[in-house]
C-alpha cells in the first residue's frame, strides 16, 4: 500500500477527523507469562504460560484504549478475541473490564506450541465470525514474536492491512493512517474493514479500579454460560452481512 502522503519528524498534521459512525472493533489480545520479566522454558522447550505469573501484554493494552476511544466517539462495540490454554482468560477479562463489550478465547490442548501460521488461521476462524469493520493487534509481543502474524491475519481475512500506526481516524468508509517510519510518518488511506497494528505510542491506557477489573470477570462467567443477544446501546445497529458475505466464503475455500 503506497502512503498518500510522507511527513519528516516533528512535523504535525491538522485533525480531520472523519464521521465516525457504528464501528464494530476487534482488538487481539494476547496472555503472556510474565510480562516484566524473562519467562521460562518447560522440559519441551515451549514457554511455560500456566505459573501463575502471566497478564495480558501490555503492548495490547494501546489498542484496546484505541478501540474504546474509537467506540466512544460513535457507537457501536468493542470484541476481544485471543487464543491460549484455560488461563488466558485473564487477559480476556482484563480487556473486559478496561470496557469492552465481548470477550472470545480459542483454547486447545493440541494449539501448544502454535507458530505464526497456525495462530494467524486460528485467529482468522474467529475473527471471520465476529460483525466487525476493524481489526486491532499489537506490533509485537514481549514473550516472543516474528512481526508477521497480523499482515498473515489480514491476508486470510482478505482486508488491507496498515502496520506501525501511531494514529488512526475514520473518514468515511475508509480510514486514514499516520504509520510510524524511521524518518518521520507516512499518511495512508484504507478501506474498510481493515486490520492495523498499533505502536505505544498511539493511545495511554487508561487506570482501571480493582471493582471494574471484577466486573469484567463476572461478564465473562455469564457470558460464557450462554450466547446473549447482540445490545446496541448507541442505536446504531447495521446490517454488514452482505457486506462481508464475500470476505468470510474466501476463507472458508
Amino acid at each position: 500500500m503506497e502512503p498518500t502522503e510522507r511527513h519528516p519528524a516533528g512535523t504535525r498534521l491538522s485533525g480531520r477527523l472523519g464521521s465516525i459512525r457504528c464501528m464494530n472493533v476487534t482488538v487481539l489480545a494476547k496472555f503472556v507469562p510474565n510480562p516484566t520479566g524473562t519467562p521460562s522454558l518447560g522440559p519441551d522447550n515451549l514457554l511455560i504460560r500456566d505459573a501463575g505469573d502471566g497478564a495480558l501484554d501490555p503492548g495490547d493494552e494501546y489498542g484496546l484504549e484505541l478501540a474504546l476511544q474509537l467506540v466512544e466517539a460513535g457507537g457501536g462495540e468493542v470484541t476481544v478475541v485471543s487464543m491460549g490454554p484455560a488461563e488466558a482468560l485473564a487477559g480476556v477479562q482484563r480487556g473486559l473490564a478496561m470496557g469492552a463489550h465481548r470477550g472470545v478465547l480459542v483454547t486447545d490442548a493440541s494449539l501448544r506450541g502454535a507458530d505464526a501460521l497456525v495462530t494467524a488461521r486460528v485467529l482468522a476462524a474467529a475473527v471471520g465470525r465476529i460483525d466487525y469493520d476493524l481489526v486491532i493487534a499489537g506490533v509485537e509481543s514481549t514473550d516472543g514474536y516474528t512481526g508477521t502474524m497480523p499482515a498473515t491475519l489480514a491476508e486470510l481475512l482478505g482486508v488491507a492491512a496498515v502496520t506501525a500506526v501511531r494514529k488512526l481516524e475514520p473518514d468515511g468508509d475508509d480510514f486514514r493512517a499516520e504509520r510510524q517510519t524511521e524518518s518521520g510518518y507516512d499518511v495512508l488511506t484504507a478501506p474498510k474493514p481493515a486490520l492495523i497494528t498499533v505502536t505505544a505510542g498511539a493511545t495511554q491506557p487508561q487506570a482501571h479500579h480493582g471493582r471494574q477489573v471484577e466486573a469484567g470477570r463476572n461478564r465473562e462467567r455469564r457470558r460464557s454460560r450462554r450466547e446473549r443477544p447482540h445490545a446496541d446501546p448507541n442505536g446504531c445497529r447495521r446490517d454488514r452481512r452482505a457486506r462481508q458475505g464475500g470476505r468470510r466464503d474466501r476463507h472458508r475455500r
